[in-house]
């Protein structure tokens, strides 16, 4: 086994021994950690975390803006986590709850409740924010973490994971709880995802790349936050305001994230009529629009590829098709969809209930915008991320989400027949 492997098995089995520790810790415990650190990240010596950015920063000279931009901390931002750790606190905590109970005919009394994964392992890239965002949310589920960030972030992450260390200590719980694999070397993240039996398991969030290498050479369970490749339909029996309103907020609001909007699809009976309004004001919103020949017959655009179809731009990008009908708009959201968000726009309120049966996506829409995909919108609170895995999480992964469940029985000395 290579040095590193060594290193980061090591690291694991402490952050493993931690997270036994942590799933007993009381709430008031758990939220005065992150009380000290969001403190911390609010107070002078948070200076030391910004002087780290600077250095990630200012060595990423040859990353694109939209990166650098990703990788900068500033002050206001800083201040922005700490905010976020105010919300976890304030979040109730998942461990012990009840999500099922009842009495067996022979009097022992039975109850489903949620506990802690163990030990997650997290895999992330270029944002520094995730370090403190997701040990937050693993460490208030009652899970200790280990924390593998991308090499343009080190530094910060690495400033980061030492305020987390010290509000542990301080209050008595071991700072393995959140651990960060302290190297740069390919090798380590290869060795945690192989660490099946120490390692519970890993949510990896970041480009298809990474994601497409931790799900096809993991020996531990994967959580996968996959790309977005979301789609708007535009029923025949739409109204064409509300459904002009949806399309531009679902591609325009923000459209570099996962639940932004990256193909409209538009019943033919209704196209003449649509098309060239929502193209209008995707042109004057910055879009490009690509499209297929039946909607290039209305609206001036690229002509759309195969590959752009099952493309996941973030980008001021949009793919337009036309379809026939409900049926021809599921068929295409089965073949080129991500199992993230889709939504369709329509009065009919069968067709409305078909598409949310028969579309497979963790979170399927009515009337509304893709936008609405995310953990505090649903009232999830803070999230780790969307999951387009079916087992376990299926959509935003929050609090409750980072635990599993398991069974209790309180008896008076039943045994079984």
């Amino acid at each position: 086994m290579s040095e590193v492997r060594d290193e980061v098995e090591a690291l694991a089995r402490r952050a493993k021994r931690a997270a036994r520790s942590l799933a007993a810790a009381p709430t008031a415990k758990k939220d005065a950690v992150l009380r000290r650190v969001a403190a911390a990240l609010r107070a002078p010596e948070s200076e030391d975390v910004l002087r780290a950015n600077e250095e990630d920063v200012a060595a990423g000279a040859d990353l694109s803006p939209a990166l650098r931009d990703r990788l900068k901390l500033d002050r206001a931002r800083l201040d922005g986590v700490a905010r976020a750790l105010d919300e976890i606190v304030e979040l109730p905590d998942p461990v012990g709850q009840v999500v099922h109970s009842h009495t067996l005919d022979n009097g022992l009394e039975v109850q489903r409740v949620r506990a802690p994964l163990g030990l997650v392992g997290i895999i992330y890239e270029s944002r520094p924010n995730v370090t403190v965002d997701a040990a937050a949310l693993c460490f208030k589920a009652g899970n200790a973490c280990l924390l593998r960030g991308g090499k343009e972030a080190f530094r910060t992450n690495t400033a980061l994971a030492t305020v987390f260390a010290a509000a542990l200590e301080a209050e008595g719980l071991d700072p393995a709880s959140v651990s960060l694999i302290p190297t740069l070397d390919r090798e380590a993240t290869r060795a945690m995802i192989e660490l099946d039996g120490i390692v519970d398991v890993i949510i990896p969030r970041g480009g298809e790349g990474l994601i497409r290498f931790v799900a096809e050479n993991a020996r531990v369970p994967v959580i996968r936050h996959y790309k977005g490749v979301c789609h708007v339909y535009v029923d025949r029996d739409a109204d064409l305001d509300k459904a002009l309103a949806i399309a531009m907020n679902a591609k325009v609001q923000r459209p570099g994230v996962c639940n932004s909007m990256e193909t409209l699809l538009v019943d033919a009976a209704v196209a003449d009529a649509f098309l060239p309004k929502v193209a209008a004001a995707m042109r004057e919103a910055g879009v490009e629009l690509r499209a297929d020949e039946r909607a290039r017959a209305t609206i001036e655009a690229t002509p759309a590829t195969d590959a752009d179809w099952d493309e996941e731009y973030l980008d001021l990008v949009l793919t337009v098709g036309v379809v026939d009908g409900v049926d021809a708009a599921m068929d295409h959201i089965a073949r080129h969809g991500s199992l993230h968000t889709e939504a369709i726009v329509t009065e009919d309120h069968d067709r409305a209930e078909r598409f949310l049966r028969e579309v497979d996506a963790s979170c399927v829409l009515v009337n509304a915008s893709t936008r609405f995909n995310d953990g505090g919108q649903l009232g999830l609170g803070a999230e780790v991320g969307i999951s387009t895995t079916k087992l376990h999480a299926y959509g935003p992964m929050g609090l409750g989400e980072l635990c599993t469940t398991r069974w209790i029985g309180r008896g008076a000395g039943q045994v079984r027949a």
